[in-house]
């Protein structure tokens, strides 16, 4: 990634699949919801732990991270979608969201691309997802993250 105090030239835009950007983009409130409907497929309790608003706020999520995976595309630069996850982490946290279920977004994402790129351009799509998730998975284990717990380490840990 370019810094532009040090010197170095911006990003070029066509330094990755700026047409394949385009078409994520064009198309990113359907593979929002298929993104969603995956991931609800995978955790059938997701719905029920988010209600309807929950499910408007992850399906507009959802169509963000296309969004970032679009420039991530565009550029070349699976960087920008780990910068993103670190920036939103803490949204997730504040509204209660399960790391989980966020990387089931990813993946639902992952799975819905195919509808929309070749098979060369899934590469630089799937490197950016799989950099969201890594940031996501760390996150997830801190303290505070909205996950069911294991009955018999709390137990344990609290003494009683």
């Amino acid at each position: 990634m370019s810094h532009p105090s040090l010197g170095l030239p911006p990003p070029d835009p066509n330094a990755g699949f700026p047409e394949a950007a385009a078409r994520i983009r064009a198309n990113r409130e359907r593979l929002a919801a298929r993104a969603l409907r995956i991931a609800m497929d995978a955790d059938p309790k997701m719905e029920g732990r988010h209600g309807e608003d929950g499910l408007r706020h992850l399906l507009r999520d959802a169509e963000l991270l296309a969004d970032r995976i679009a420039l991530c595309v565009q550029f070349d630069e699976p960087d920008r979608a780990r910068e993103y996850a670190e920036w939103t982490a803490v949204l997730y946290r504040r509204r209660g969201v399960p790391m989980d279920d966020v990387v089931g977004l990813c993946e639902g994402l992952r799975a819905s691309f195919p509808s929309v790129l070749a098979p060369g351009e899934l590469a630089p799509a799937g490197a950016a997802l799989d950099e969201a998730i890594k940031v996501f998975r760390w996150h997830r284990r801190l303290a505070g993250d909205a996950r069911k717990r294991n009955v018999l380490l709390q137990l344990l840990y609290k003494g009683g």
